[in-house]
């Protein structure tokens, strides 16, 4: 009798992209086009390679924009009119897909690696299509992983801006006191930024540890193991069960599937409603003042004060005349000059001479 399936494949196979739950969820229009593209950054998308050995293929002629060769990875090209091609194979850009994965201890969240080590996007189908990982997790860290060949979502997601719920389940050496706590959610300085969590709830005890709930707004290299270290409590397991709207459920590790339509749905709506917080939180921009009538202007008021300044010879006021500096209508006083010439000598130079006689 064969196995039977498990029900991360039955998933993929249910919200595959070529179905109608990935057509019906739309995409939002502020993301980056793919009308308006950097050639570079096109044949990346298109799955030629990294963006860096891209720009080498680029500039060595080996490209073309409707049979003219193009060496400047930066022209844009509209891949949904234009014929662009590499060695002589047209390129498209694939159709998005997004995959959720619950990536185990042990994985990278690189599309590179020098050592061979396993990277989280070889756990995905993406069928020679150039994958990435929105955020990461180091390599000890398991739970929740997004990953997708979307550039536009997964840079807004990974945007410090728009402050993404990450929330964790971790084990820690120790029970934390409801100081320390506080100390935690207060937030530490460290030498490269500002760590804090952003709530913090513990779940339960067992034996000397504890199991807490971390929720963060930001990303940070290994921001929880180094604020649980320095407040004592090192971690011993480290799980992301949520990440935006998007929870890990009863996944199981190393398994990844599609997003369902209403995930993919409700992700869309989520991206939309932090690009209009955000945009709200922005600074208004001061009025500029009515200069048609009624009060006047700052030009007309700064010009005023300039005129004033100006003596009534027509000097600026910053070069002082002699009247100014001692009163209108005096004069500096004369110099006394002594009996058998020379220089002018002051009056008080006169006195201390004369007492020295």
């Amino acid at each position: 009798m064969s196995p039977k399936p498990s029900r991360s494949r039955n998933l993929n196979r249910r919200s595959s992209p070529s179905g109608k739950g990935q057509r019906r969820s739309s995409r939002p229009v502020f993301l980056s086009s793919e009308n308006d593209l950097r050639l570079q950054k096109f044949l990346a998308n298109a799955g030629v390679d990294s963006r860096r050995n891209c720009e080498a293929l680029i500039r060595d002629g080996r490209v073309t924009v409707d049979g003219k060769v193009v060496t400047d990875p930066a022209r844009s090209v509209n891949p949904q009119e234009q014929d662009v091609r590499a060695d002589g194979e047209r390129l498209r850009l694939p159709a998005f897909k997004y995959f959720l994965l619950n990536k185990p201890k042990g994985v990278l969240c690189t599309n590179r690696d020098p050592r061979g080590r396993p990277r989280a996007v070889d756990l995905v189908p993406s069928r020679d299509q150039r994958m990435f990982t929105v955020g990461r997790l180091d390599e000890n860290t398991q739970g929740l992983l997004l990953i997708t060949n979307d550039g536009g979502l997964a840079e807004h997601l990974a945007h410090p801006r728009y402050e993404v719920v990450r929330r964790y389940r971790a084990q820690v050496v120790g029970i934390p006191t409801s100081e320390t706590i506080a100390e935690l959610e207060k937030g530490m300085h460290f030498s490269d930024g500002f760590f804090r969590f952003h709530s913090i709830r513990l779940m339960k005890r067992k034996g000397r540890s504890t199991f807490l709930e971390l929720e963060l707004r930001e990303g940070k290299n290994r921001e929880i193991r180094r604020l649980l270290a320095r407040s004592g409590h090192k971690v011993i397991n480290l799980e992301r069960i949520a990440f935006g709207p998007l929870r890990i459920g009863y996944l199981a590790v190393g398994q990844c599937r599609e997003l369902r339509a209403e995930e993919l749905r409700g992700l869309y709506g989520f991206i939309e409603e932090t690009q209009s917080r955000s945009t709200g939180r922005r600074r208004p921009r001061k009025p500029k003042p009515d200069t048609s009538g009624g009060a006047p202007s700052s030009d007309a008021v700064s010009k005023g004060k300039s005129a004033v300044r100006k003596s009534a010879s027509g000097k600026p006021a910053n070069k002082k005349s002699s009247g100014q500096k001692y009163g209108s209508g005096s004069k500096k006083p004369a110099s006394r000059k002594p009996a058998s010439g020379g220089r002018p000598m002051s009056e008080g130079r006169g006195k201390a001479r004369a007492k020295r006689r």
